[in-house]
């Protein structure tokens, strides 16, 4: 499981610590910044049309988005990445109507 805590050191102690006081718990891995990988993975409902179509599928092979499911009036996007790559992809799927969305959250591994 990856938690995502954003705070001064006394803070991350303090999470750190509350996790090991957990049965279930086995390893507590403090990544700081440039310490880790992370990304998340989100599958985004756009809506589309005849005209807006070619639009959405161009900006997908701009982020190297995958479309994933194509039908008459919407296409399933899966989109990989860092938290600005995947907001800014957002963003530029909002005037589209976003339908639906699921997104996994962080998921990081250390760079060692």
């Amino acid at each position: 499981m990856t938690i995502v805590v954003k705070g001064d050191d006394t803070v991350l102690e303090q999470v750190t610590k509350q996790l090991n006081k957990l049965v279930d718990i086995i390893k507590v891995q403090d990544f700081r910044d440039g310490e880790c990988v992370d990304r998340e993975l989100v599958l985004i409902k756009v809506g589309v049309d005849t005209k807006t179509r070619p639009e959405v599928m161009q900006i997908c092979d701009i982020f190297r988005a995958k479309i994933v499911d194509v039908a008459h009036k919407a296409l399933t996007v899966e989109i990989t990445g860092n938290e600005s790559k995947v907001a800014a992809f957002l963003e530029l799927m909002e005037p589209f109507g976003i339908r639906d969305i699921t997104r996994t959250g962080k998921v990081a591994m250390p760079r060692k």
